[in-house]
C-alpha cells in the first residue's frame, strides 16, 4: 500500500498525477520554440553527450582531454561480427526487412536468451530494434497511460524518466543507495507501489553506479511485483559485463517471464554502438504491438546489422572474455587510484564499466566539480545529476579508455582537486 497523500481528482475525473502533467507542460517546463508540441518542453536528453560535445570543442582548440564521459566501449567491433556484415552486404541485405526482425535474427537472439535466463522462448517473443533505446520507449508508448506511474531507479539511465514525461506519466524515483552497494532496495520499491503503477523499470548490472541485483533481491522484487497488473522492463544491456557473482534476470524468477520485458542488445557486449542494433523479449502479443509501433515509425531494423547480429551472437564469445578481463583491470586502476585522492570515496563496481565515486568530501556540488574538472584538468567526467536528484555528490567515470589514459586523468584529478580544495 502506498503511503502518498490521497490524489486530487478533478471534476473531469483526470487524476492529480494527470493534471500535473499538464501543469508541468504548461509552466513548468523549459521555453521552447514557437510552433512546438508542448510535450517537448518535458523531454530529456543525455548529458554525457553534451560534456563529449564540449571536450570535443576544447580539444579542436588544442586542449588535452581525457574522456571518460561517455559510455562506450572503445575497442573495435569485433572482425568476424564485421565480416559478416560485409558479406551481407554483397549477398543483397540491402533492402527492406520484416519490421519485427529477419527471422533468422529473431530466432538467434530466442536461442540466446532462452538458454542464458533459462526461459523458454520463441522467436515470436522477439523484437529486432534499431538500438535498444526503441525498446524503451515503444514499451511506454504501448503500455502507459497518461497519469499512470513508472517506477525508476535514481540515480539511473536518464531517458527512463525522461520518456515517461513524455507519454504524460508520473515518474516515481526509487532510490539506489551507495549503503546497499547501490542495489535497488525491494522494501522500498513495496512503498511505492501504487494503483496506478503500471510499470517498473530494473536496471541490473546498473549505470551509472554499476551497482548488480543478487538472486535475493530479484526474488524480493518478483514477489511484491507478480501477479499484479505491472509490466517490468528489464535492462540488461550490461549483462555479459559482470566481475564478481552471476548475473540473475527476473525474468527467470518462475511466473514473471510473462510480466517481464528484457532489454537488450549489441552496444556494449559486443562494442557495436554505431550499428544500431537491439532487441526487446517479451510475450507474443506485446511483441505484436510494439511491431506496430516499428512500422509506424523506423519500418525496420538495417537488415546486414541483423546478420551481423547474428553472427556475434553464434560466433566465437572469447572477443567478449577478453574485453571483460581488460575492464577489470582498468576498473582496478581506476577505483584504487580514486580511492588514493582525499575527499573521494569509490565503491569497487561488479558490472558494467563506469566507476561511480563520492566527491562530497571535495564538494557536494557534483555539477560545479564536473565543469571544474573538464576545464582546468581536461579530465571530461559527468555529474552525478545527469543521471537524477539523487546522484548529486557523485560523478560518473567510465573506464573504457587505455590503463595509460586512465592513470594520466587519476594524476590530473587529484592535482586538480587539490588545488579546489585549497581555493
Amino acid at each position: 500500500m502506498s503511503d502518498r497523500p490521497p490524489r486530487e481528482t478533478a471534476a473531469d475525473g483526470r487524476t492529480g498525477e494527470a493534471m500535473s502533467v499538464e501543469r508541468d507542460v504548461r509552466h513548468g517546463a523549459p521555453a521552447i520554440e514557437d510552433g512546438l508540441a508542448r510535450r517537448m518542453g518535458v523531454l530529456g536528453t543525455e548529458t554525457a553527450f553534451e560534456v563529449l560535445a564540449r571536450a570535443k570543442a576544447l580539444e579542436a582548440r588544442g586542449r588535452s582531454i581525457i574522456h571518460l564521459e561517455i559510455g562506450e566501449p572503445d575497442f573495435d567491433t569485433p572482425d568476424h561480427i564485421k565480416e559478416a556484415a560485409i558479406r551481407a552486404l554483397r549477398d543483397g541485405f540491402t533492402h527492406y526487412t520484416p519490421a519485427a526482425g529477419i527471422p533468422e535474427a529473431r530466432a538467434a537472439v530466442a536461442e540466446h536468451v532462452a538458454q542464458s535466463r533459462g526461459i523458454p522462448l520463441t522467436p515470436e517473443h522477439v523484437v529486432i530494434t534499431p538500438g535498444a533505446k526503441p525498446v524503451m520507449f515503444f514499451l511506454m508508448l504501448a503500455l502507459v497511460d497518461p497519469g499512470d506511474e513508472v517506477i525508476y531507479p535514481d540515480p539511473g539511465f536518464p531517458i527512463y524518466a525522461s520518456v515517461a514525461r513524455f507519454v504524460g506519466a508520473r515518474p516515481v524515483p526509487w532510490v539506489l543507495r551507495e549503503e546497499r552497494d547501490f542495489r535497488a532496495d525491494p522494501e522500498e520499491l513495496r512503498r511505492l507501489v501504487s494503483p496506478r503503477t503500471k510499470l517498473v523499470v530494473l536496471n541490473s548490472p546498473h549505470n551509472p553506479t554499476a551497482g548488480v541485483l543478487s538472486r535475493a533481491d530479484v526474488e524480493a522484487i518478483a514477489g511484491i511485483l507478480q501477479g499484479r497488473p505491472i509490466t517490468v522492463l528489464s535492462d540488461e544491456i550490461y549483462w555479459r559485463i559482470l566481475y564478481d557473482g552471476t548475473f540473475h534476470s527476473i525474468a527467470s524468477v518462475p511466473g514473471m517471464q510473462e510480466q517481464t520485458v528484457i532489454l537488450d542488445g549489441f552496444s556494449k557486449t559486443y562494442a557495436m554502438t554505431g550499428w544500431r542494433i537491439g532487441y526487446g523479449v517479451m510475450r507474443p502479443g506485446l511483441a505484436a504491438r510494439v511491431t506496430q509501433l516499428m512500422v509506424n515509425s523506423n519500418s525496420c531494423t538495417a537488415a546486414f546489422t541483423q546478420v551481423a547480429g547474428v553472427a556475434a551472437l553464434r560466433g566465437p564469445q572469447d572477443c567478449v572474455d577478453r574485453m571483460v578481463a581488460e575492464f577489470r583491470r582498468r576498473r582496478d586502476v581506476l577505483v584504487d587510484g580514486l580511492n588514493r585522492i582525499p575527499g573521494v570515496r569509490c565503491l569497487r563496481p561488479r558490472g558494467a564499466f563506469y566507476a561511480f565515486p563520492s566527491v562530497r568530501g571535495v564538494d557536494a556540488d557534483a555539477g560545479r566539480l564536473a565543469d571544474y574538472l573538464l576545464d582546468e584538468a581536461g579530465v571530461a567526467v559527468l555529474s552525478g545529476t545527469s543521471f537524477g536528484e539523487q546522484g548529486q555528490g557523485y560523478l560518473r567515470l567510465s573506464y573504457a579508455n587505455s590503463v595509460e589514459a586512465i592513470t594520466e586523468a587519476l594524476a590530473r584529478l587529484r592535482a586538480a582537486l587539490e588545488r579546489y580544495a585549497g581555493r
